[in-house]
């Protein structure tokens, strides 16, 4: 049954320890035994949970980290010319949901429910980030003072995983009845040994061949390229936390720096590390699949301990809220690809359009399922589109710069002032769109 959502086993996983912990299993046997028993808690003891909670804020920073190694990087004329629509596409849409969380906040979180201006940042970081980014800014939310926001966030993210496969499907279907989606089926059906590797959460990237190390275990070697790609990033941080504290931060009184995470910058750090290695011509050690095989296994660490710590106090506390941003977030990522897409993708708008919603709605590996499921032989240039978005999408937004230091901006500056930002970018991204895109589209059937 769990099978037929393709969800991954990190998140069943998950919901397993949720299930058998403190939250669930431990509030109902909680009555019938002393609070010195054992299965007090349920059947994960709190000194486990203690340290379940310090995992996301570090796994977090080695995926990001492996994000871009082992990568090749081709030219931005190649990356532009066919990723340039879904470029565009993703970035509106991860901007608007912005602008939706933003405006909700305003208007109704925070004045009718006493939400924290910071629930604005929700719906970007647990939709478009997924649960590894969400349960990555724990941290930040607690120096922030909104340390629920991140129960909120991993909560959200699963809302969006779910509702994403699920919704995704049902337009799969209805573009297919309707002669929007062409190539549906394809040759052949989907085998069920297909549709398990579906669910899986690595990337789908054509591998390099790599030459090994021969001083070095591979797997030792490529966890010092991701090491090392962290403490780039964190010398990284540290200059510009230096930076902001003698210049802009000591003249406006306003520190900014200080509360954003690290793996936004080890992230940058790993793609520092790739354009040295290929600058040299090193790159050829670099296996991506041991790279992913680590990625893999640290989101799938931080998958489980995030939902396996969840506070389902929190979300019960804040209910409506929580569903008000799950209804909004949903909303508006089904309007971009119903109404959106058509008019700014120009060709192959449904194969391309439905990778950008899987990922709008959780996480990479959903819109890489759509897309399998809409156009199984690769017939369309969507696949190829969507992983060579990544590269002009990944580092600001998604998981990027923008959204580590969302939180923080508008901790410092208010949800209006970040408001007002999103809105215009959300505005230069949708018109470039539909004028630029859109135009071509209309050339071509004219």
């Amino acid at each position: 049954m769990l099978r037929k959502l393709f969800l991954p086993s990190s998140i069943i996983a998950g919901f397993v320890a949720l299930f058998v912990g403190p939250e669930v299993l431990g509030r109902m046997i909680s009555s019938f035994v002393t609070t010195d028993s054992i299965f007090y808690q349920g059947l994960i003891p709190e000194f486990i949970l203690e340290v379940w909670r310090t995992l996301p804020g570090l796994f977090i920073n080695v995926v990001f980290a492996a994000l871009f190694l082992g990568k090749v990087v081709p030219s931005l004329k190649k990356i532009w010319l066919i990723a340039g629509p879904q470029v565009v596409m993703g970035q509106t849409v991860s901007w608007g949901q912005y602008v939706v969380g933003l405006l909700l906040a305003i208007t109704v979180l925070t004045p009718f429910f006493g939400m924290n201006p910071l629930t604005g940042a929700l719906i970007e970081i647990s939709f478009v980030g997924g649960h590894g980014t969400a349960a990555g800014l724990a941290g930040t939310f607690e120096e922030l003072n909104f340390a629920e926001g991140a129960d909120l966030a991993v909560g959200l993210a699963t809302i969006g995983i779910v509702s994403g496969v699920i919704i995704g499907i049902i337009l799969i279907n209805w573009g297919a009845r309707t002669n929007r989606a062409k190539f549906v089926g394809g040759k052949h059906r989907l085998s069920e040994e297909e549709k398990n590797k579906l669910a899986e959460l690595e990337d789908r990237e054509q591998e390099i061949k790599p030459t090994h190390t021969t001083s070095m275990e591979p797997l030792a070697f490529h966890l010092a390229l991701v090491g090392a790609a962290i403490a780039v990033g964190y010398v990284l941080l540290e200059l510009i936390v230096l930076l902001e504290q003698y210049t802009w931060g000591a003249w406006t009184g306003t520190v900014l720096f200080p509360y954003v995470p690290l793996f936004p910058l080890a992230m940058i750090g790993g793609m520092l590390i790739q354009i040295g290695l290929d600058r040299y011509g090193k790159s050829h050690f670099i296996d991506r699949e041991m790279v992913n095989r680590i990625s893999g296994f640290s989101l799938d660490i931080l998958i489980v301990s995030a939902l396996g710590t969840l506070s389902l106090a929190v979300i019960g506390d804040n209910l409506i809220p929580f569903l008000l941003l799950a209804v909004v977030a949903i909303s508006w990522n089904v309007f971009a690809f119903l109404v959106l897409a058509p008019r700014m993708i120009p060709e192959y708008w449904f194969e391309r359009g439905i990778g950008d919603l899987g990922q709008a709605m959780g996480m990479t590996a959903t819109g890489l399922l759509l897309m399998k499921i809409a156009d199984p032989d690769i017939e369309t240039p969507a696949l190829e589109g969507f992983g060579y978005k990544q590269l002009l999408f990944e580092p600001l937004v998604g998981g990027g710069l923008f959204t580590a230091a969302s939180l923080p901006l508008i901790y410092q500056f208010g949800p209006v002032a970040i408001l007002i930002v999103s809105v215009i970018v959300t505005t230069f991204f949708l018109l470039f769109g539909l004028f630029y895109f859109g135009g071509k589209k209309a050339k071509a059937t004219s």
